[in-house]
């Protein structure tokens, strides 16, 4: 008779422990984390700040060589002048000298021109008088300077009326696009150039500095990982006998490992697919091991460290 009242007495009990399980969701307190992450594959050179350490909001934390980007920012620079240069030279247009000497130009081509037209003329006069005067060589080389110089006078000309003309539009379009490239690549490299100098962007406490002095991450490595809030948050896993009874704002109660009383919260996140098992792919007693993550904001500050386990459990009994 006794050993049946013990037996009796542990099913009680497990059945008890499965009940209570199945109300409680068990977890971990967390932080919100903002990564800062390298914006550029330089050598660190500088670490201000250690893992645990309390950091205020623009408080240094690392310095990156700045050497590389300094000297591609001075580049830049360089190339943003000479494109301002080349714009003002487009709208300021042809100097009057340049426009006084095609003018001269054009004169002499011309003159030489005339020349030649004159001098095939009277080669032609003769050979109408007389066939054999002239030889037909003599004639051809003149028409042919005749032409040539033609030609000559005509380039001159086209070169005086583009000067009178000034700019085209066409062109002074492209000099300002190729000013207004050159700009955005120096504000770009200005701006990486600041962030080398990396900064606490809130208030927080640093949760890890993953690389050393004198270290080169790559770009896009996390350079410092910090924790920001002034209270924790607890990431649980929400049994599905728990599911019907939360929804997103519904109070409960945070037992923190090493706690004695509970701590209120109200629940902040809760998803609608489970992160176990697909629901599909369970049946029987096998879908009550599905789990849907949450997350519960603690209703008033404090310090706890991160990474402390929690359960949590439904402020209505």
């Amino acid at each position: 008779m006794s050993g049946r009242l013990f037996a009796l007495g542990l099913a009680i009990l497990l059945l008890a422990g499965c009940q209570h399980a199945s109300n409680e969701a068990p977890g971990t307190l967390e932080y919100d984390r903002i990564t800062l992450p390298a914006p550029a594959a330089e050598r660190i050179v500088a670490i201000h700040v250690r893992a645990g350490e309390s950091v205020k909001a623009g408080q240094p934390l690392l310095d990156l060589d700045p050497a590389h980007t300094q000297a591609s920012l001075d580049a830049a620079l360089a190339e943003l002048k000479q494109q301002q240069e080349v714009l003002a030279e487009g709208v300021a247009g042809p100097r009057q000298e340049d426009i006084d000497r095609a003018r001269a130009t054009l004169a002499a081509a011309e003159a030489q021109a005339s020349d030649a037209r004159s001098y095939l003329q009277r080669l032609q006069r003769v050979q109408a008088q007389d066939r054999d005067a002239v030889a037909a060589s003599d004639l051809d080389r003149a028409r042919a300077n005749a032409q040539n110089t033609r030609g000559q006078a005509d380039a001159a000309r086209a070169a005086l009326d583009q000067l009178l003309h000034g700019t085209r539009s066409e062109q002074l379009a492209q000099a300002r696009a190729a000013v207004d490239a050159a700009k955005a690549q120096a504000a770009a490299l200005r701006v990486t150039l600041g962030k080398l100098h990396v900064v606490a962007p809130r208030d927080g406490r640093i949760d890890d500095v993953p690389y050393r002095l004198g270290d080169q991450a790559p770009i896009g490595a996390p350079l410092a990982i910090e924790l920001v809030g002034d209270r924790p948050y607890a990431r649980i896993y929400v049994p599905v006998a728990m599911r019907p009874k939360l929804k997103v704002g519904s109070a409960v109660r945070v037992y923190v490992q090493g706690i004695d009383r509970p701590l209120a919260g109200h629940v902040r996140l809760l998803r609608d697919e489970p992160v176990f098992t697909p629901y599909y792919a369970l049946s029987g007693d096998d879908a009550t091991r599905l789990s849907y993550l949450a997350e519960v904001a603690l209703d008033r500050p404090s310090d706890l460290p991160a990474g402390l386990p929690v359960h949590v459990a439904s402020a209505q009994p």
